[in-house]
């Protein structure tokens, strides 16, 4: 079936060239997202890879009040704003009310709805109608075919700029699986595809500052099988010091590794990309 090409100011997703949404997990100082932004710039200009900016403003699924969850609305898109002025990224973050949609969408390009709310009626149309680009999460409780929903949520909401994203699904208590199927129920839906390659090897119940939170193990695998099931864009949380992030420490990657795991990548979606 076709697939709608949706603009992200000069990024075209979905039409036959590999985008990144990558960036700090979370709005941290600004040492961190300035040198992720400063390496982030230049893998785009060696590999000619299109890149989305991503960090959060406020991470509202920690699972204690002792976490770090983030600056706040006012301060995050002061921040976003100057890395959009500064690098010239589309910058992309996630909303967890349907009263941010219409603050966050005065300096993002794109809206992204969380895996655990991509059901939420109200944050879904919010979202929409802003008319800014809306990238829906895949939630790990919800069957591939049944996303179906939230985008049609969106597009009665006169919002048709939607990207989908997928990032594992609930196998057994604290573990994530990700099925190839889903790619092709998701890909039916029409709109352009990316996989989380840095959530999907999250450990559930476990903090992710504990080394043993994430397996990192995984990672590259996960990605090859992604391109070659042909999705459109890559979601890569990155940090300069992953170690020392204020959240998701065990999975994020180092910004610094980020061009070397790329490479193979590209290469195999030059190939992949005939056949979709």
């Amino acid at each position: 079936m076709s697939k709608k090409v949706v603009r992200v100011q000069n990024i075209e997703c979905g039409n036959k060239n590999l985008f990144l949404i990558s960036g700090p997990c979370v709005i941290e100082d600004e040492s961190v997202m300035f040198k992720t932004a400063e390496k982030l710039k230049e893998v785009s200009e060696r590999l000619k890879i299109k890149i989305i900016y991503k960090s959060s403003f406020r991470k509202d699924n920690r699972s204690s009040l002792k976490y770090y969850d983030g600056p706040g609305i006012e301060k995050g898109m002061e921040m976003l704003s100057r890395i959009k002025k500064d690098f010239g990224f589309p910058v992309l973050t996630d909303i967890h009310e349907p009263a941010h949609a219409a603050i966050a969408a005065e300096v993002v390009d794109v809206l992204q709805i969380p895996a655990y709310l991509c059901m939420q009626t109200s944050l879904v149309v919010a979202a929409a109608k802003t008319g800014k680009v809306v990238n829906i999460k895949h939630g790990q409780f919800l069957a591939p075919e049944n996303m179906k929903y939230p985008v049609q949520k969106s597009i009665d909401s006169g919002n048709e700029q939607i990207i989908l994203t997928e990032r594992g699904y609930t196998f057994g208590y604290n573990d994530l699986v990700v099925d190839p199927r889903s790619f092709y129920h998701m890909q039916q839906l029409g709109f352009p595809l990316v996989f989380d390659v840095t959530h999907s090897i999250r450990k559930y119940g476990i903090p992710s500052a504990d080394a043993k939170g994430g397996a990192r193990e995984y990672a590259f695998t996960l990605a090859k099988a992604a391109i070659g099931a042909g999705v459109d864009g890559l979601f890569i949380e990155t940090h300069p010091e992953p170690e020392k992030a204020l959240c998701d420490a065990a999975s994020q990657m180092c910004v610094y590794d980020l061009e070397e795991f790329l490479l193979p990548l590209l290469d195999i979606y030059e190939v992949s990309k005939k056949y979709f």
